[in-house]
């Protein structure tokens, strides 16, 4: 089992909870793949550096995933399939992240 952070970008014109939903479902495919979500986060509504595809902001979140290597390619496919994520990103780490993110260590301390 290899070791991925997963970060998906859905557009902004979709509610927290219809987001919430679609982050269920990825988890979901990659149980269906055989691996397993060790924790995530939604990082909230952000600005994008760029418009991608008339989208000015967009909703974030992240993944820390174990799943077979070759399973990857099938979750990459099914992320390409769906028409509400607009980008993502999976990188292959050493090993999973304890804690919160540095996304989530910069909200805490404005709050």
């Amino acid at each position: 089992m290899a070791f991925y952070e997963s970060v998906l970008v859905f557009r902004q014109d979709l509610t927290d909870a219809q987001v919430k939903d679609k982050a269920q479902k990825f988890t979901d495919i990659i149980k269906e793949l055989g691996g397993r979500v060790a924790s995530s986060e939604f990082w909230g509504l952000k600005n994008l550096a760029y418009v991608i595809r008339k989208n000015k902001k967009a909703h974030y979140v992240l993944f820390n995933v174990e799943m077979p290597g070759e399973a990857l390619s099938e979750f990459e496919r099914r992320e390409r399939i769906d028409e509400d994520l607009i980008r993502f990103l999976n990188v292959r780490v050493e090993e999973l992240a304890k804690g919160p993110s540095v996304m989530m260590k910069k909200q805490e301390e404005v709050e």
